[in-house]
């Protein structure tokens, strides 16, 4: 019978999901639509541009020529089947297209989180437990340092320092000139190296994600110091955690186990917030360190007005995001029993 409550409330979840990600497709298609320009003098030349008939049949084949509420049924049909359309620019499918990009966006972005959570909870965690010590102070600096700095100054500040200068770090690439992908499985490298067992490949893929990584984890890292901490604070202000000090339980177990669970609510909302912000910052980091993932690609079709291929990033960013946050929501029911009953 306890498991009806919680069912119940995955399902309500599920179904606000399908929902949401239909009206994303509306309002990604109009959005795409209202952007000034014509795909085909976008994608054609100057001289295919001058004859009538080729610009007739470019609209023609990309179905520019129907209304929008025809070009978008189209669309969503051909998308419950998983097409996403045909590129203007490649005149490729718009999801093989994907199928290479995203998994590299996907593998840099995992990693900054990973390590986003993994320091910045622990720093936040510190923080609080020595309030108001030089610790606690140094900690909020750097913290608000991490928060304030651009993306886009920290990565060439990083590629000057680390690879120009000092040659710390390589500067670009997923992989170092002349080495060869692993056998593809799931597109990520170190996973695909994992798996055919090629050590030496997925100690390069590591090496190569470091800098990239660092870069887009430093601003997420500074909020998740600064949430943590806050959340801890306003927990351990709690009169059981003074009952629990007063009957001489350890530190380790009283943080852990009565102050850490409460406080992870809030955490969990800027965690699965963050995510979404990691994948709209990779476009400017995967341009300075070449990494050919989904932010390159989106570069590519808005500079040549690529519709289907500029709707197609704007789903999976958006699917990724909402589908992180519904499992958010899955941790909201876990971390606290009440939000089930709700």
């Amino acid at each position: 019978m306890r498991s009806r409550p919680y069912l119940r409330f995955v399902l309500v979840r599920l179904g606000a999901l399908v929902l949401l990600a239909v009206g994303i497709t509306l309002v990604s298609f109009i959005l795409t639509n209202l952007v000034p320009g014509d795909p085909a003098a976008a994608n054609l030349g100057q001289r295919a541009l001058s004859d009538p008939a080729i610009v007739a049949a470019f609209r023609h084949q990309h179905g520019l020529d129907q209304p929008l509420p025809v070009q978008y049924w189209k669309y969503l049909t051909g998308l419950v089947q998983g097409d996403f359309g045909t590129s203007q620019r490649s005149n490729r499918p718009v999801g093989d297209e994907l199928a290479e990009y995203v998994p590299a966006t996907l593998e840099l972005a995992s990693t900054a989180v990973v390590l986003s959570v993994v320091v910045g909870v622990g720093l936040g965690m510190l923080a609080a437990m020595r309030r108001n010590s030089w610790l606690d102070q140094l900690l909020r600096v750097v913290s608000l340092a991490g928060v304030s700095m651009p993306t886009f100054w920290l990565a060439l500040a990083a590629f000057f320092l680390l690879f120009y200068k000092w040659g710390i770090l390589p500067g670009g690439g997923r992989l170092d000139p002349g080495l060869d992908p692993p056998p593809q499985v799931t597109g990520l490298y170190t996973v695909d190296a994992l798996l055919a067992g090629q050590w030496d490949i997925f100690g390069n893929a590591v090496f190569h994600l470091i800098m990239p990584a660092l870069v887009l984890a430093a601003y997420t890292v500074g909020l998740l110091t600064r949430f943590t901490r806050a959340s801890m604070l306003e927990v351990l202000g709690n009169d059981y955690i003074r009952t629990a000090q007063a009957k001489g339980l350890p530190g380790r177990t009283i943080v852990f186990r009565h102050v850490l669970r409460p406080a992870l609510v809030p955490i969990l909302t800027v965690a699965g917030l963050a995510f979404g912000s990691l994948l709209s910052g990779t476009v400017l980091v995967e341009q300075i360190f070449s990494w050919n993932g989904i932010g390159q690609y989106a570069y590519q079709s808005a500079l040549n007005l690529d519709l289907p291929a500029i709707m197609g990033v704007s789903l999976v960013v958006a699917v990724i995001y909402v589908t992180v946050n519904f499992v958010v929501d899955l941790l909201y029911g876990v971390v606290d029993p009440r939000v089930r009953l709700q």
